[in-house]
Protein backbone atom coordinates (compact mmCIF):
# COMPACT_ATOMS: atom_id res chain seq x y z
CA UNK A 1 0.00 0.00 0.00
CA UNK A 2 1.42 3.38 -1.01
CA UNK A 3 1.77 5.92 1.80
CA UNK A 4 0.68 9.42 0.80
CA UNK A 5 0.30 12.80 2.46
CA UNK A 6 -3.04 13.40 0.73
CA UNK A 7 -5.10 11.80 3.48
CA UNK A 8 -3.07 13.24 6.37
CA UNK A 9 -3.57 16.29 8.54
CA UNK A 10 -0.50 18.53 8.32
CA UNK A 11 0.28 20.97 11.13
CA UNK A 12 2.75 23.87 11.12
CA UNK A 13 4.30 24.95 14.39
CA UNK A 14 5.40 28.40 13.23
CA UNK A 15 3.95 30.32 10.30
CA UNK A 16 6.79 32.49 9.08
CA UNK A 17 8.00 32.82 5.49
CA UNK A 18 8.96 29.16 5.10
CA UNK A 19 5.81 27.93 6.79
CA UNK A 20 3.74 30.10 4.46
CA UNK A 21 5.64 28.84 1.41
CA UNK A 22 4.93 25.22 2.35
CA UNK A 23 1.28 25.93 3.09
CA UNK A 24 0.91 27.69 -0.24
CA UNK A 25 2.59 24.83 -2.11
CA UNK A 26 0.47 22.15 -0.46
CA UNK A 27 -2.83 23.98 -0.91
CA UNK A 28 -2.36 25.51 -4.35
CA UNK A 29 -1.00 22.27 -5.82
CA UNK A 30 -3.88 20.42 -4.13
CA UNK A 31 -1.48 18.05 -2.44
CA UNK A 32 -3.50 18.40 0.77
CA UNK A 33 -6.98 19.97 1.20
CA UNK A 34 -6.86 23.34 2.95
CA UNK A 35 -9.13 21.98 5.67
CA UNK A 36 -6.46 19.38 6.51
CA UNK A 37 -3.77 22.01 7.14
CA UNK A 38 -3.40 23.53 10.62
CA UNK A 39 -1.07 26.27 11.83
CA UNK A 40 -0.12 28.03 15.02
CA UNK A 41 2.11 31.04 15.54
CA UNK A 42 2.65 33.55 18.34
CA UNK A 43 1.36 36.26 15.97
CA UNK A 44 -2.42 36.11 15.84
CA UNK A 45 -2.59 38.58 12.95
CA UNK A 46 -0.29 36.36 10.91
CA UNK A 47 -2.55 33.37 11.47
CA UNK A 48 -5.65 35.32 10.44
CA UNK A 49 -3.85 36.40 7.27
CA UNK A 50 -3.00 32.81 6.33
CA UNK A 51 -6.48 31.59 7.22
CA UNK A 52 -8.02 34.20 4.93
CA UNK A 53 -5.58 33.63 2.09
CA UNK A 54 -5.46 29.84 2.00
CA UNK A 55 -8.51 28.66 3.95
CA UNK A 56 -6.46 26.64 6.43
CA UNK A 57 -7.42 25.93 10.03
CA UNK A 58 -5.92 27.75 13.00
CA UNK A 59 -4.95 25.87 16.16
CA UNK A 60 -5.34 27.67 19.48
CA UNK A 61 -1.92 26.48 20.67
CA UNK A 62 0.95 24.17 19.70
CA UNK A 63 -0.25 21.38 21.97
CA UNK A 64 -3.65 21.26 20.27
CA UNK A 65 -2.02 21.36 16.85
CA UNK A 66 0.25 18.39 17.58
CA UNK A 67 -2.66 16.46 19.08
CA UNK A 68 -4.76 16.89 15.92
CA UNK A 69 -2.08 16.57 13.21
CA UNK A 70 -0.62 13.43 11.64
CA UNK A 71 2.43 15.25 10.26
CA UNK A 72 3.94 18.16 12.24
CA UNK A 73 6.34 20.60 10.60
CA UNK A 74 8.53 22.36 13.18
CA UNK A 75 9.03 25.68 11.38
CA UNK A 76 10.55 27.73 14.19
CA UNK A 77 13.93 29.40 14.70
CA UNK A 78 16.71 27.25 16.21
CA UNK A 79 16.99 29.64 19.14
CA UNK A 80 13.46 28.84 20.40
CA UNK A 81 13.31 25.19 19.42
CA UNK A 82 14.00 23.84 22.92
CA UNK A 83 11.18 25.90 24.44
CA UNK A 84 8.76 24.80 21.72
CA UNK A 85 9.70 21.15 22.16
CA UNK A 86 9.20 21.37 25.92
CA UNK A 87 5.67 22.63 25.30
CA UNK A 88 4.62 19.88 22.89
CA UNK A 89 6.53 16.90 24.33
CA UNK A 90 3.45 15.54 26.10
CA UNK A 91 1.53 15.31 22.81
CA UNK A 92 4.23 13.62 20.70
CA UNK A 93 3.54 9.93 20.14
CA UNK A 94 4.72 7.34 17.64
CA UNK A 95 1.70 7.96 15.42
CA UNK A 96 3.00 11.48 14.67
CA UNK A 97 5.66 12.23 12.06
CA UNK A 98 7.72 15.29 12.99
CA UNK A 99 9.65 17.27 10.37
CA UNK A 100 12.13 19.90 11.56
CA UNK A 101 13.39 22.72 9.33
CA UNK A 102 15.49 24.39 12.06
CA UNK A 103 19.03 24.97 10.77
CA UNK A 104 21.75 23.26 12.77
CA UNK A 105 19.42 21.45 15.19
CA UNK A 106 20.17 17.73 15.09
CA UNK A 107 17.61 14.96 15.42
CA UNK A 108 19.47 13.76 18.53
CA UNK A 109 19.01 17.16 20.19
CA UNK A 110 15.29 17.19 19.33
CA UNK A 111 14.73 13.66 20.64
CA UNK A 112 16.55 14.53 23.86
CA UNK A 113 14.37 17.60 24.35
CA UNK A 114 11.20 15.59 23.66
CA UNK A 115 12.24 12.70 25.86
CA UNK A 116 10.71 10.23 23.44
CA UNK A 117 11.87 8.17 20.42
CA UNK A 118 9.83 10.21 17.99
CA UNK A 119 9.48 9.59 14.27
CA UNK A 120 11.57 12.54 13.16
CA UNK A 121 13.03 13.83 9.90
CA UNK A 122 15.41 16.78 9.71
CA UNK A 123 15.21 18.83 6.52
CA UNK A 124 16.87 21.95 5.14
CA UNK A 125 14.77 23.92 2.63
CA UNK A 126 15.77 27.28 1.19
CA UNK A 127 14.02 30.58 0.53
CA UNK A 128 13.32 30.11 -3.22
CA UNK A 129 10.56 27.84 -1.89
CA UNK A 130 8.66 31.13 -1.54
CA UNK A 131 8.25 31.09 -5.34
CA UNK A 132 8.02 27.27 -5.52
CA UNK A 133 11.62 27.00 -6.82
CA UNK A 134 13.30 25.74 -3.68
CA UNK A 135 15.52 22.78 -3.01
CA UNK A 136 15.20 20.74 0.18
CA UNK A 137 17.63 18.24 1.64
CA UNK A 138 16.16 15.50 3.84
CA UNK A 139 18.26 13.51 6.29
CA UNK A 140 17.84 9.78 6.59
CA UNK A 141 17.25 8.93 10.24
CA UNK A 142 16.64 6.11 12.66
CA UNK A 143 13.28 5.16 14.06
CA UNK A 144 11.22 5.96 10.97
CA UNK A 145 8.31 3.94 9.65
CA UNK A 146 8.25 2.69 6.03
CA UNK A 147 7.04 5.54 3.84
CA UNK A 148 7.95 8.38 6.23
CA UNK A 149 10.58 9.80 3.87
CA UNK A 150 8.05 9.61 1.04
CA UNK A 151 5.53 11.59 3.13
CA UNK A 152 8.10 14.30 3.86
CA UNK A 153 9.19 14.40 0.22
CA UNK A 154 5.59 15.02 -0.87
CA UNK A 155 5.44 18.08 1.37
CA UNK A 156 8.62 19.63 0.03
CA UNK A 157 8.16 18.68 -3.62
CA UNK A 158 5.23 21.10 -3.50
CA UNK A 159 7.79 23.93 -3.30
CA UNK A 160 10.69 22.60 -5.41
CA UNK A 161 13.16 19.74 -5.63
CA UNK A 162 14.17 17.25 -2.94
CA UNK A 163 17.39 15.36 -2.23
CA UNK A 164 18.00 12.77 0.49
CA UNK A 165 21.32 12.29 2.29
CA UNK A 166 22.91 11.39 5.63
CA UNK A 167 22.42 13.77 8.54
CA UNK A 168 26.13 14.43 9.00
CA UNK A 169 26.03 16.33 5.69
CA UNK A 170 23.17 18.64 6.68
CA UNK A 171 25.45 21.43 7.93
CA UNK A 172 27.12 21.49 4.51
CA UNK A 173 23.67 21.70 2.92
CA UNK A 174 22.94 24.68 5.17
CA UNK A 175 26.17 26.35 4.09
CA UNK A 176 25.47 25.77 0.39
CA UNK A 177 21.77 25.84 -0.45
CA UNK A 178 20.39 27.18 2.82
CA UNK A 179 22.63 30.25 2.80
CA UNK A 180 23.25 30.18 -0.95
CA UNK A 181 20.39 32.50 -1.99
CA UNK A 182 22.17 35.31 -0.14
CA UNK A 183 25.37 34.64 -2.10
CA UNK A 184 23.46 34.66 -5.38
CA UNK A 185 21.69 37.89 -4.38
CA UNK A 186 25.07 39.54 -3.87
CA UNK A 187 26.24 38.32 -7.28
CA UNK A 188 23.07 39.67 -8.93
CA UNK A 189 23.44 43.01 -7.16
CA UNK A 190 27.10 43.25 -8.18
CA UNK A 191 26.30 42.43 -11.82
CA UNK A 192 23.61 45.09 -11.85
CA UNK A 193 26.01 47.59 -10.24
CA UNK A 194 28.46 46.84 -13.04
CA UNK A 195 25.78 47.56 -15.60
CA UNK A 196 24.91 50.85 -13.90
CA UNK A 197 28.59 51.80 -13.83
CA UNK A 198 28.72 51.22 -17.56
CA UNK A 199 25.70 53.45 -18.21
CA UNK A 200 22.58 51.25 -17.86
CA UNK A 201 19.68 52.48 -15.77
CA UNK A 202 19.10 50.54 -12.53
CA UNK A 203 15.86 48.83 -13.57
CA UNK A 204 17.28 47.61 -16.88
CA UNK A 205 20.47 46.43 -15.18
CA UNK A 206 18.49 44.46 -12.60
CA UNK A 207 16.30 42.86 -15.27
CA UNK A 208 19.36 41.81 -17.25
CA UNK A 209 21.22 40.53 -14.17
CA UNK A 210 18.37 38.53 -12.63
CA UNK A 211 17.29 36.93 -15.88
CA UNK A 212 20.87 36.12 -16.85
CA UNK A 213 21.45 34.29 -13.56
CA UNK A 214 18.07 32.53 -13.71
CA UNK A 215 18.52 31.57 -17.36
CA UNK A 216 22.05 30.26 -16.91
CA UNK A 217 20.97 28.18 -13.92
CA UNK A 218 18.00 26.75 -15.83
CA UNK A 219 20.23 25.92 -18.81
CA UNK A 220 22.64 23.99 -16.59
CA UNK A 221 19.76 22.27 -14.82
CA UNK A 222 17.90 21.17 -17.91
CA UNK A 223 20.88 20.13 -20.04
CA UNK A 224 23.10 18.63 -17.34
CA UNK A 225 25.94 20.62 -18.86
CA UNK A 226 29.05 21.12 -16.74
CA UNK A 227 29.41 24.78 -15.70
CA UNK A 228 32.85 24.85 -17.27
CA UNK A 229 31.36 23.81 -20.61
CA UNK A 230 28.89 26.70 -20.48
CA UNK A 231 31.73 29.10 -19.67
CA UNK A 232 33.71 27.78 -22.64
CA UNK A 233 30.66 28.01 -24.92
CA UNK A 234 30.33 31.73 -24.21
CA UNK A 235 34.05 32.54 -24.23
CA UNK A 236 35.40 33.37 -27.70
CA UNK A 237 39.19 33.64 -28.17
CA UNK A 238 40.32 37.13 -27.26
CA UNK A 239 36.68 38.18 -26.70
CA UNK A 240 34.67 40.04 -24.11
CA UNK A 241 33.63 37.09 -21.93
CA UNK A 242 37.14 35.73 -21.35
CA UNK A 243 38.22 39.24 -20.40
CA UNK A 244 35.47 39.32 -17.80
CA UNK A 245 36.32 35.80 -16.59
CA UNK A 246 39.95 36.87 -16.13
CA UNK A 247 38.75 39.72 -13.91
CA UNK A 248 36.69 37.28 -11.82
CA UNK A 249 39.68 34.99 -11.40
CA UNK A 250 41.91 37.90 -10.44
CA UNK A 251 39.34 38.93 -7.83
CA UNK A 252 39.23 35.46 -6.30
CA UNK A 253 35.52 34.84 -6.91
CA UNK A 254 35.81 31.04 -6.82
CA UNK A 255 37.88 30.97 -3.63
CA UNK A 256 35.57 33.48 -1.96
CA UNK A 257 32.43 31.47 -2.72
CA UNK A 258 34.08 28.24 -1.55
CA UNK A 259 35.11 30.01 1.66
CA UNK A 260 31.57 31.33 2.14
CA UNK A 261 30.13 27.81 2.03
CA UNK A 262 32.83 26.58 4.39
CA UNK A 263 32.28 29.34 6.95
CA UNK A 264 28.50 28.99 6.84
CA UNK A 265 28.86 25.22 7.36
CA UNK A 266 31.06 25.75 10.41
CA UNK A 267 28.60 28.28 11.80
CA UNK A 268 25.74 25.79 11.34
CA UNK A 269 27.71 23.26 13.37
CA UNK A 270 28.27 25.85 16.09
CA UNK A 271 24.56 26.68 16.25
CA UNK A 272 23.77 22.98 16.49
CA UNK A 273 25.96 22.78 19.59
CA UNK A 274 24.14 25.70 21.16
CA UNK A 275 26.95 28.20 20.64
CA UNK A 276 25.93 31.83 20.25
Amino acid sequence: MTVTIKDKRVGFVGAGNMGEALIRGLVEARVVPAASVLAHDVRADRLRELEGRFGIRIAKDNETLVREADVVVLAVKPQIMDAVLAGIAGEVTRDKLLISIAAGVSTARIRTALGTPARLIRVMPNTPALVLEGVTAMARGEGLEPGDLDLAAEVFRAVGRVVTLDEDLMDAVTGLSGSGPAYVAIVVEALADGGVRMGLDRQTAMTLATQTVAGAARLLQQTGMHPGALKDMVSSPGGTTIAGVAALEAGGLRATLISAVERATVRSRELGKGQT
